[in-house]
């Protein structure tokens, strides 16, 4: 897997030269509006100007595939934890009538301007998955492969059907359909993974026994990708309960 390639404001190359450089992607405004609506509650002034900043730099493309850790809560912590990753929610980027924005699964499958999915993340984190170049001809099937699954409700129990979606499983079957096939990331069982320490919530969600041969993509198996490479990441780091 690609580890993160944190800490803090890293990203591959040379450093832009000037502020109206990297200031460009989402721009100026975006920073005076994270700061003043105080979206990152609990982090000091630098760090949220660092978060504001980070997001400032970066360079949206369309298929890029952006990884954050949610809010925490019990589903959030099981979900880091079990995986032994920060990655706890992943969307893929679009383009729609000149705004960037993420096809996501987070409630249902929909449409999220991109600045408020950068924004959503945990401390202000996230990190971006590229496709390379010999995968960039399947991004505009792959973005339109997401849009048939748009309404459909989240899947909290993490199956393959495609009655309900989760949010690695929406960016690994529009890419699977849109190249006849072909998988983006690592499939795991879910026994082999680490849900020991979160066994009574797993039970509560199943309503019943552990699904330990259960075939899950989870975020990090879907960054795991040969297909993918790291570009850009800010403040993500494993974190324990």
């Amino acid at each position: 897997m690609h580890e993160p390639i944190a800490p803090a404001l890293a990203t591959p190359g040379p450093r832009p030269r000037s502020p109206s450089r990297w200031l460009r992607p989402v721009g100026l405004a975006a920073i005076v509006t994270a700061l003043a609506a105080g979206t990152w509650s609990g982090l000091s002034a630098w760090s949220r100007w660092q978060a504001a900043a980070a997001i400032a730099r970066y360079e949206p493309r369309e298929g890029d595939v952006i990884f954050q850790s949610l809010p925490h809560g019990p589903v959030v912590w099981a979900i880091e934890g079990v995986t032994d990753s920060p990655y706890s929610h992943c969307g893929i980027v679009g383009r729609e009538e000149g705004q960037w924005i993420v096809y996501e699964a987070i409630g249902r499958v929909r449409v999220t301007p991109l600045r408020d999915y950068l924004e959503r993340g945990r401390g202000g984190g996230f990190a971006v998955y590229r496709l390379r170049d010999e995968f960039t001809e399947h991004v505009p099937a792959t973005l339109e492969r997401c849009r048939t699954y748009l309404g459909r409700p989240y899947d909290i129990r993490y199956r393959l059907d495609d009655e309900k979606i989760y949010c690695s499983e929406l960016i690994y079957k529009a890419f699977r359909d849109a190249t006849q096939g072909q998988e983006l990331g690592t499939l795991s069982r879910f026994g082999d993974m680490k849900w020991g320490a979160y066994e009574a919530l797993i039970r509560q969600i199943e309503g019943g026994p552990i699904p330990v041969d259960r075939l899950m993509i989870t975020p990090v198996g879907l960054a795991r990708a040969p297909q993918l490479e790291p570009v850009f990441s800010h403040n993500l780091a494993v974190e324990s309960p």
